[in-house]
């Protein structure tokens, strides 16, 4: 018999033309305005065009099905771009378990996509030893090239405080972030957590932002580890990589950032098989 599997992602659109669909999907069924539309276009024109997210969800999902071989049909479904995560379910039919490719739960989040998926689905998996490996080893690389005197700073997207009331999501952040530290033997106070992306709407959403929090350290260098995100996307190429950065060298800080997991074999090898033994209960 074959399990399917839905391997479900945030989605980003095709090209620059689906670019105001994709917004209104995210906006659930608002379309921006002008300003707010052409703000998002100029963040993929500086990082030079569409996020590589598409291609990169792809390659993570072959290499999930690559891992698991026969018994199993594995699709991908974005949560705010086609194809969508219940028409990859549909698609499947029979016994369907699901994995979103983020290692944290959230209810506002990772608890959406199990709710259109409509299957069970393996909710988190940041204690995921592979995962934690390669953080620590990605850590250790860039510290490498960076000031002696350099702060390592976990990021995760922000969420409404509304959202956060009783949710495991900070608990579990904070968790792998000490778990990762000590794996990669920073001391306790070479590292904080700090959060990232924050909507743009009147409620108040979970800081410090890490903008803030570098503006403010008192460090020769900034290591920006996104441990809250699988692959390089538009939330890291421009808010990291652009603005963050920037941030950095007003205050006379040296940027980093680590590697991403992106396709990474051993990571997305441990993936498949915690799929593999997935149990609902």
């Amino acid at each position: 018999m074959t399990t399917g599997v839905v391997v479900m992602a945030y989605g980003t659109p095709a090209s620059m033309d689906g670019v105001e669909a994709y917004y209104t999907h995210i906006r659930r069924g608002r379309p921006p305005t002008p300003e707010q539309l052409d703000d998002l276009r100029a963040r993929y024109d500086a990082i030079g065009g569409l996020s590589p997210l598409r291609e990169i969800t792809r390659a993570q999902c072959d290499r999930l099905a690559s891992t698991l071989g026969p018994g199993y049909r594995v699709e991908l479904g974005y949560k705010h771009a086609s194809p969508f995560i219940e028409d990859a379910a549909a698609g499947l039919g029979g016994d369907v378990v699901g994995l979103v490719l983020a290692p944290h739960y959230s209810r506002g989040s990772i608890g959406e996509y199990v709710e259109r998926l409509g299957h069970p689905a393996i909710e988190s998996w940041h204690d995921l030893p592979e995962w934690r490996s390669f953080q620590a080893q990605a850590i250790r690389t860039a510290l490498k090239d960076l000031p002696p005197r350099t702060t390592v700073l976990f990021t995760a997207h922000s969420l409404p405080e509304r959202v956060l009331d009783g949710d495991i999501y900070p608990d579990e952040l904070l968790a792998s972030a000490t778990a990762i530290a000590k794996e990669a033997n920073l001391d306790d106070g070479a590292w904080s957590v700090a959060w990232q992306s924050a909507g743009r709407t009147p409620d108040p959403w979970r800081g410090p932002d890490v903008g803030e929090v570098i503006a403010d350290l008192d460090s020769d260098g900034v290591l920006v580890c996104p441990q809250g995100f699988t692959a390089d996307h538009l939330e890291l190429l421009y808010d990291l990589d652009i603005v963050a950065r920037q941030r950095a060298e007003q205050a006379g800080i040296t940027f980093a950032r680590t590697a991403m997991v992106n396709d990474d074999a051993a990571v997305l090898g441990a993936l498949a098989e915690r799929v593999r033994s997935f149990s609902p209960t």
